[in-house]
C-alpha cells in the first residue's frame, strides 16, 4: 500500500491511495472462507460447498467490502500518525470511483479530499475583561418572596375585580368583526392609567375602552384578542369586554408549611432564614449570569483576536454531502454561524492542547450530580443522597446513546478551559448594581 497527502493549497489537500493485490486479498480469502464454511445452499451439505461457486456468489461483493474497510482505517490512522489538522471527514473522490472496473482490476488507486487548518496562536494574555459582582438588593428580595406567596397561594373567584387579577369573558369590537369567546385578561398586563378602569369590575359587567390606550405593547394586544402580530398593530378603536369569570391568587401565608413547599422540609425554621436562603439563591443565580457573561467576553475576543483560515469550500461540500437537508441556501443563511462555532471548538482544542487540559470521567460525573443538585435540590426536594444521586447521574450520562455524556464532557471541557484563561488574562473585578447589570446585559445582546 503506497499513500501519499497530495497538497494543493494551505487548506485543502488529497489522501492519494494505491492498493496492490497482496494489500487486500488475503483479507478476502479469509472472509470467503468463512462464508463456505458458513453458507447453506440447496444441493450441498453445511460446509461442502465448493470455494469457487462461493467465490463466483460473493467474490466481488466481498473484495469491495474489505477495500472499503481497509480504506477507512488507512485513511483514519495516516491522518492521526502524521498529525494532519483536519475539519469535517475526508471525501472520496467518486469521480475516480466510478472509474474502477471491479470485475477485472487487481491494482487500485482512491483520493480522498480533506480540509486543512493551518496552524494558529491563540493569545490569552492580552485579554481584557470585566468580571462583574452583583449583589441583590432589598428590592429584589421582597419581589421574589411575593411571587413566591403568589405561586404557593390558593385561587380564589371574587365577584368582583382587583388589580392583579386573571379576568375571563367576551371581547367584541364596537366597530369591527372581531368576536371573541373565552378571551383572557392579565390585568397585569394594563397600562397604569388604565387600570382603574378594569377594577371594581363585576361578573357580567361590561367594560368599553379603546384598545390602544389599555396596553403596553401590540404582543398583548394580539394574545387578547387572537389577532396576527400585523392585525394587532393595526388595530384601533373601541371595544367591549364582558366579564364572566374572575380568579385571584391568594397569597401564601409566612409560614413553615409555606418555607416548606419551597425550600424543603425543615430547610429553613422562620421567616428571618427563609429570606436569608432566598438571598442566597437570588446572589447564586447572579454568578451563574456573570459566569456566563465573563464567558462570552472570553469566546468574542479570543474570536475577533485569532486568525483562523478554514477550508470554506471544502466545508461547504462536505456539509452538502453528509446532510441532505442542507441546501445553497441554507448555507447561505447558517454558513456563518458554523464557522463561528468552528472556530471557536478549534480555540478550545488549541489552549488545552498547549496547557494539557484533560476531561477524566469523574469530572463528568461530578458535572452531572452538580446540575442535577442545580435542578432539583434548591426549590423543593432537598439534596439528595450520594448514592442517589450517582444513580440519577449515570443513568443519564449513559442515555440517549451516549449523546448525554458527550454534553456534558462537552460543558465540563469548556468549564477547564474558560477557568484556564482566566487565570491568564487580565480580569477586572467591578461591583456593580442589579439595574446596571441588567442594562449591560441587554447592552450586550442589542
Amino acid at each position: 500500500m503506497d499513500i501519499t497527502l497530495d497538497k494543493q493549497t494551505d487548506t485543502d489537500a488529497s489522501i492519494r491511495i494505491k492498493l496492490q493485490e497482496a494489500d487486500y486479498q488475503p483479507k478476502v480469502d479469509k472472509k470467503l472462507k468463512e462464508y463456505t464454511q458458513k453458507a447453506q445452499i440447496k444441493g450441498f451439505r453445511p460446509g461442502k460447498v465448493p470455494p469457487s461457486l462461493i467465490k463466483k456468489m460473493y467474490g466481488k461483493g466481498v473484495m469491495v467490502d474489505e477495500i472499503n474497510h481497509l480504506l477507512i482505517d488507512a485513511v483514519n490512522n495516516y491522518i492521526k500518525e502524521n498529525k494532519l489538522s483536519i475539519v469535517g471527514e475526508p471525501l472520496p473522490d467518486t469521480e475516480k470511483a466510478e472509474e474502477i472496473d471491479w470485475d477485472t482490476q487487481k491494482e487500485f488507486e482512491f483520493s480522498y479530499n480533506v480540509g486543512l487548518v493551518p496552524d494558529f496562536s491563540v493569545d490569552v494574555e492580552n485579554l481584557a475583561l470585566s468580571a462583574y459582582q452583583v449583589e441583590p438588593n432589598d428590592t429584589e428580595l421582597e419581589e421574589m418572596v411575593t411571587s413566591l406567596t403568589r405561586r404557593y397561594g390558593e385561587y380564589t373567584h371574587p365577584d368582583t375585580t382587583a388589580e392583579g387579577d386573571f379576568v375571563y369573558g367576551t371581547l367584541k369590537q364596537v366597530d369591527g368583526s372581531i368576536n371573541k369567546e373565552n378571551a383572557f385578561l392579565s390585568l397585569s398586563s394594563l397600562k397604569k392609567e388604565a387600570l382603574p378602569q378594569f377594577t371594581g369590575v363585576a361578573k357580567d359587567q361590561a367594560i368599553t375602552f379603546d384598545i390602544q390606550n389599555v396596553f403596553e405593547n401590540d404582543e398583548t394586544i394580539r394574545l387578547f384578542t387572537g389577532t396576527t402580530p400585523e392585525e394587532a398593530a393595526a388595530l384601533t378603536g373601541n371595544f367591549e369586554f364582558t366579564v364572566t369569570e374572575i380568579d385571584r391568587s391568594e397569597p401564601a401565608e409566612l409560614n413553615q408549611e409555606f418555607f416548606d413547599k419551597v425550600l424543603g422540609k425543615d430547610a429553613v425554621q422562620n421567616e428571618e432564614e427563609f429570606k436569608a436562603k432566598l438571598r442566597t439563591l437570588l446572589q447564586e443565580n447572579y454568578n451563574q449570569q456573570t459566569g456566563n457573561l465573563l464567558t462570552t467576553q472570553i469566546k468574542d475576543q479570543l474570536l475577533a483576536n485569532t486568525d483562523i483560515t478554514l477550508p470554506d469550500d471544502f466545508l461547504k461540500r462536505w456539509l452538502k454531502a453528509t446532510n441532505d437537508k442542507v441546501t445553497e441556501e441554507v448555507l447561505a443563511k447558517e454558513y456563518d454561524l458554523y464557522v463561528k462555532d468552528l472556530k471557536w471548538s478549534l480555540i478550545k482544542n488549541k489552549i488545552a492542547e498547549t496547557n494539557e487540559i484533560k476531561v477524566e470521567h469523574e469530572e463528568v460525573l461530578n458535572k452531572t450530580k452538580d446540575l442535577i443538585k442545580q435542578q432539583f435540590g434548591s426549590m423543593g426536594m432537598g439534596e439528595q443522597a450520594d448514592d442517589m444521586l450517582n444513580t440519577y447521574a449515570n443513568n443519564f450520562l449513559q442515555a440517549e446513546k451516549g449523546k448525554n455524556y458527550m454534553n456534558i464532557f462537552e460543558q465540563a471541557f469548556n468549564d477547564k478551559v474558560v477557568e484556564l484563561v482566566k487565570t491568564k488574562a487580565t480580569v477586572a473585578s467591578q461591583t456593580v448594581s442589579p439595574d446596571e447589570f441588567k442594562k449591560i446585559t441587554k447592552d450586550g445582546v442589542e
